[in-house]
């Protein structure tokens, strides 16, 4: 299965999943660019998946639609209008051979979900490397309980997060302990990748717990005073 990111906006990536011949796009956000991605690959469209319903994540569906208008769309109830399958946490589906696991990871919005597919976690805005989505819900509980949820996952799940934050996320983490070499060995290398416009993701679990200093908040009261320095950085 190839996975891989088409950019859109200033630092999103759309990601498509697909197996040579049919894929998914997950949270097009746009739509220009993941069409001529799948013209360029000659690829047929199986399905869309959403994680929450901010523009950025579901703008694009609509247009995808217009020319591919038989595509199931899979999402959360907070985009029911957009859906084929709303589907909840527990829930489980099949798409091109694979099974997708369907989590809540709310926090950044009401009902944000995350998919993991096999050992690929598809977060959107719960999870990025070094970091996670802001709370607008101004419920931290709820995504503190959604760090708790991707730490508890094996190591080696790859993260495909929907934003290329990793080197302002790491600048932060530097600046609030400057001592830790894991903060500073990872700011170098996504320094230098960034140079190149290469992408920082996909990320892992296990490297996520060596420098995502969410991941690692010990309790609430830590991970909110984390998110709110972070928001004011």
């Amino acid at each position: 299965m190839n996975i891989n990111p088409v950019k859109a906006f200033s630092d999103n990536y759309i990601w498509v999943i697909d197996n040579g011949t049919d894929g998914i796009i997950v949270d097009p956000g746009e739509s220009a660019g993941v069409l001529d991605y799948f013209d360029k690959e000659a690829l047929d469209l199986a399905a869309i998946i959403l994680t929450h319903k901010h523009d950025d994540h579901i703008g694009g569906v609509k247009d995808v639609l217009a020319k591919y208008p038989e595509t199931p769309v899979y999402g959360p109830k907070e985009t029911a209008s957009l859906n084929q399958v709303t589907v909840k946490d527990g829930d489980e589906f099949e798409l091109l051979n694979k099974t997708f696991k369907v989590f809540k990871s709310g926090g950044h919005t009401e009902e944000h979900i995350s998919y993991l597919m096999g050992d690929d976690l598809f977060c959107g805005d719960a999870l990025f490397s070094g970091g996670c989505g802001r709370v607008f819900t101004g419920d931290y509980q709820a995504q503190y309980d959604a760090l708790q949820t991707f730490k508890a996952l094996p190591n080696e799940v790859k993260v495909y997060a929907a934003h290329e934050y990793t080197e302002t996320n790491l600048r932060f983490a530097h600046e609030t302990d400057p001592t830790d070499p894991s903060f500073t060995k990872a700011l170098e290398e996504v320094q230098a990748q960034r140079a190149k416009d290469q992408p920082t993701l996909p990320s892992t679990i296990g490297i996520e717990k060596d420098i995502n200093l969410f991941l690692q908040a010990e309790n609430l009261e830590t991970f909110i005073e984390l998110r709110i320095a972070r928001d004011n950085f």
